[in-house]
């Protein structure tokens, strides 16, 4: 299946696409910020350049998007069914990558937390929100039974 769009109108399509300071960035960090929570943003100190780090908990959280860090089993996410000489390596870099950079920060001694895009719909929101901060907050170890 041939791309629709110019080659032109292809790379300015793209190019559209942030990386930084998305919607679901945006509203993770202003819940995490009304709790209370302080954090840097997109520190390219650590591996991976964490969306959100909060050094007092020792934490990074990664927002990813469902299509382009390949969240399997979500509706978001589907091989493009054209240029997929293109799109299956560089979808499957992107994880490796990503398995890479959190390996590389729990060795570290940081606790890594991926929030999906998906899980930040309306419906979900409010729950993964707080379950984010419990995360956060009071790790499973630290929970009293």
């Amino acid at each position: 299946m041939a791309d629709p769009f110019s080659p032109e109108k292809r790379s300015y399509t793209m190019s559209q696409i942030k990386s930084k300071d998305t919607k679901p960035e945006s509203a993770v960090r202003k819940y995490l910020f009304s709790r209370g929570l302080r954090y840097r943003k997109n520190d390219n100190r650590y591996p991976g350049h964490p969306d959100i780090v909060l050094p007092k908990y020792k934490t990074v959280i990664f927002v990813n998007g469902c299509f382009w860090h390949s969240h399997e089993g979500c509706s978001n996410y589907s091989v493009p069914k054209s240029n997929t000489d293109y799109w299956i390596p560089k979808l499957a870099k992107n994880r490796e990558r990503d398995a890479l950079n959190a390996s590389a920060l729990e060795k570290d001694g940081w606790k890594v937390i991926v929030v999906w895009e998906c899980e930040l719909k309306k419906k979900l929101q409010a729950q993964r929100l707080e379950r984010l901060y419990e995360e956060i907050v009071h790790p499973p170890s630290e929970k009293s039974c």
